[in-house]
């Protein structure tokens, strides 16, 4: 199933993962060199493909922001010479000619480019016809996809096998993994409220499905996750919503413009124990939601939301999103 077309933060998640740090900043492993002496290679990606790259690659394209932050900080943005028209972090990245849109791949621009590798997003993130067409035309095309935070950090080592750069891959996951685990100790030692993170409420609400990569965070940060109950939608209706009544609602969409002021003032919301209560909080849904190396700062950041009196010194606290936000 396609995922829905909208706006919001729903509409940068899908995009996170259709065209994406350990902590606050980017780190660039230029300590551990790339091994051409690798290939060829043969790996199996997330979606059971096996793809054979017969040399070191040296011009590579990425149809994920994700992926982009991740080669970034593997230290490959030398070889990096596509990426989409969602690369925003690091800034440099949105100087990448744009090969993917959210509406899919342009083939033409590919070919143009001649690259050697092309990391895709799956689960219909980069469309899989579009993966066909490029394979078709003999690109070997690596495709990863993250339905929960431990495969974050196995698709960071494939792509890591995939562009000789396992070591510096390896380093990286093992310090992220103990960061997150750092975070997560220290924000599931006590309650576990309901939380809701809005993704949209426009024309629809929005949130987590079941299972998900968000819902995975959701309950590393200390939360029980309100979710739409179904693995193929990101929807919810409001009457389910207020039958699962969230203690935290976490406004993932507050880049768009929405503060808890608003969803106060929302017909039908004001019964909400979130809302009630005061607890609902806004949040840069960026990091919180790509599958890549800020991860840590996106749980950081969830974390707090959700239990705004935890203490994480080495996470700076994040900047108010709205006017009225109480952090």
């Amino acid at each position: 199933m396609s995922p829905p077309v909208i706006s919001g933060a729903l509409g940068t998640l899908a995009r996170g993962f259709l065209v994406a740090v350990v902590g606050a900043t980017l780190v660039v492993a230029t300590t551990l060199p790339a091994a051409a002496d690798d290939f060829p290679v043969s790996v199996v990606d997330d979606e059971g493909t096996s793809v054979m790259i017969d040399d070191f690659p040296e011009r590579i394209i990425s149809l994920s922001p994700a992926i982009t932050e991740v080669l970034y900080a593997l230290g490959a943005a030398d070889r990096l010479v596509g990426g989409t028209d969602f690369d925003d972090y690091p800034a440099e990245a949105a100087e990448l000619p744009d090969v993917a849109t959210y509406n899919g791949v342009i083939t033409e621009q590919v070919v143009a480019l001649q690259p050697d590798l092309v990391l895709a997003a799956g689960n219909f993130f980069t469309p899989p016809d579009d993966i066909a067409v490029l394979r078709d035309l003999g690109y070997p095309v690596v495709v990863v996809y993250a339905p929960d935070v431990e495969t974050v950090m196995s698709d960071i080592e494939l792509i890591g096998e995939s562009i000789g750069a396992s070591e510096a891959a390896a380093a990286m996951t093992a310090d992220l993994r103990t960061r997150l685990d750092t975070i997560t100790a220290a924000a599931t030692t006590g309650s576990t409220p309901r939380t809701f993170y809005e993704l949209g409420a426009e024309p629809e609400i929005y949130g987590p499905a079941p299972d998900s990569f968000l819902a995975d965070m959701i309950v590393r940060a200390g939360g029980d996750p309100v979710t739409t109950g179904d693995p193929a939608a990101w929807s919810i209706p409001l009457e389910e919503l207020v039958v699962a009544d969230p203690e935290v609602i976490v406004l993932g969409d507050a880049a768009y413009g929405t503060c808890p002021a608003d969803v106060a003032g929302r017909a039908g919301w004001g019964g909400l124990t979130a809302v009630v209560e005061g607890d609902v909080r806004a949040v840069d849904d960026v990091p919180i939601t790509r599958p890549g190396p800020r991860l840590a700062q996106g749980l950081a950041s969830l974390a707090r939301a959700i239990h705004p009196e935890l203490e994480l010194a080495d996470y700076p606290p994040d900047l108010p999103m709205c006017d009225l936000d109480p952090r």
